[in-house]
Parts: structure tokens; C-alpha cells; sequence
């Protein structure tokens, strides 16, 4: 059982990466953009929504997923309506949850890092032609890659250890929404403190030597950066 909670929360922590970087990347450079007129005053409201799941109790995020999931309300109708399921308690359920609750992870690593590109190595590569894919895979991914590789971890990381979010909108179905996190929870309440320390200890690893790559990888990033600028 221990096997098949390490293998969902993998997987959930993958796809939820995997969508957040796609999702997140165009978030964090529209807002990264947003300096001037109307779009410019709406800025600092998106970006406390995108903030909220940093300061807002999970088990409050959790409530109203559970409130936006059921049938009863339209978007928990539709997805009924379309699969013959309910979202909560279901593997998607946490997907969807799993990717607003960890989207500031991803989006304020990759906004700070876009706000510091020089604009005029991108208006250099469009008077070049470059077409703004272009620009953005020539320019803007190789000056900040590390940023997306960080990103990419603290989204994954952040997945992983999830808790209250996860028990709200999945409970603790085995080899359903049953995760690592649910599983130390669930060990804990049986008493079972053998096993507890095993996952305690596995999470605990796996989150120092997370945090030992990252903050070495932006120690060699900084110290590339004075170089360039010496």
C-alpha cells in the first residue's frame, strides 16, 4: 500500500507540474508586462489571487473546492454531466486542486525572473524578424532557465507535501487520492509509528536534498552573474 502512495503521489506531483508550467509561464509574463493603463492598476490584485494559496489556510481552499465540485453548483454539475463523476474525491479533483493551490510556486519565481530581462534583447531579436516564439525560445528561455528548472521543483516539492488541500478534496481513498502526506496522517492514527517514521523520514529527505540542489544551483547563478557584470 505504502508502494501504491508513493507511485499516486508522483504522478500527481508530475502532471501538476507539467500543467503548471504550461499554464504558469503565460500567467507570469502577462503580469510581469503589465506596467502601464488599465492592465497596469489591475496588477496588484492579480497577483494576490495568485498569492492567496500562500497565506490562506488549505483546509479554507479545500472547503470551497469542495463547494465548487459538487453537483449542485455549475461547474460541478458540468463535469458530472459530462463524465458521470464527481470531481471531489476523485485523482482529478486533486489535479485541479493540487495546480491552484501550488501556482504561486511556479508564477512568482518566473515573473521576478521575466521583469528582469532587458527589454531591448527582445526589441533587438524582433527587429531581427524573430517572431515572438522565437524570441521568447532564443531570448527569454535560455537567460532564465534556472529560474524555470527552480520553478519547476518548487511546484513539484510543494505537490508532494501537500496535505490539508489533499484530505479535503480526496480524503483517503487508497490507490485513489490516498498520497504520501494521507498516508503519514493515516499511520499516525492507527498508531502505526513504524511506518510513520519511514514516510516522515523519506518526505524529510527528499525535501533537504530538494533544497540543497536548489539553493546551490541559485548560488551558482548569482555568482554568474557577478562575473558578467565585473
Amino acid at each position: 500500500m505504502l508502494v501504491t502512495a508513493i507511485i499516486l503521489t508522483l504522478k500527481l506531483a508530475f502532471i501538476t507540474t507539467v500543467i503548471l508550467m504550461l499554464s504558469g509561464t503565460p500567467m507570469a509574463w502577462a503580469l510581469s508586462k503589465m506596467k502601464h493603463g488599465l492592465p497596469g492598476k489591475l496588477q496588484p490584485l492579480l497577483e494576490a489571487l495568485v498569492a492567496v494559496p500562500l497565506v490562506l489556510p488549505p483546509t479554507v481552499l479545500g472547503f470551497y473546492f469542495l463547494l465548487a465540485f459538487s453537483p449542485e453548483n455549475p461547474f460541478g454539475q458540468l463535469w458530472f454531466d459530462m463524465t458521470g463523476s464527481t470531481l471531489a474525491f476523485s485523482f482529478t479533483g486533486l489535479v485541479i486542486a493540487s495546480v491552484i493551490y501550488s501556482l504561486p510556486f511556479v508564477v512568482q519565481p518566473l515573473q521576478r525572473a521575466f521583469e528582469q530581462i532587458d527589454p531591448g534583447l527582445l526589441e533587438a531579436s524582433a527587429m531581427l524578424g524573430a517572431s515572438p516564439i522565437d524570441r521568447f525560445f532564443t531570448v527569454v528561455f535560455p537567460l532564465c532557465r534556472r529560474t524555470f528548472l527552480l520553478a519547476a521543483c518548487m511546484g513539484f516539492a510543494h505537490t508532494v507535501g501537500e496535505f490539508g488541500v489533499v484530505l479535503m478534496i480526496g480524503g483517503n481513498i487508497p490507490g485513489e487520492t490516498q498520497v504520501l502526506s494521507i498516508a503519514l496522517f493515516d499511520a499516525v492514527e492507527t498508531q502505526q509509528f513504524a511506518k510513520a517514521h519511514g514516510i516522515a523520514g523519506g518526505l524529510l529527505t527528499f525535501s533537504l536534498v530538494l533544497l540543497v540542489t536548489l539553493y546551490s544551483i541559485e548560488r551558482k547563478e548569482g555568482y554568474e552573474r557577478s562575473v558578467h557584470r565585473t
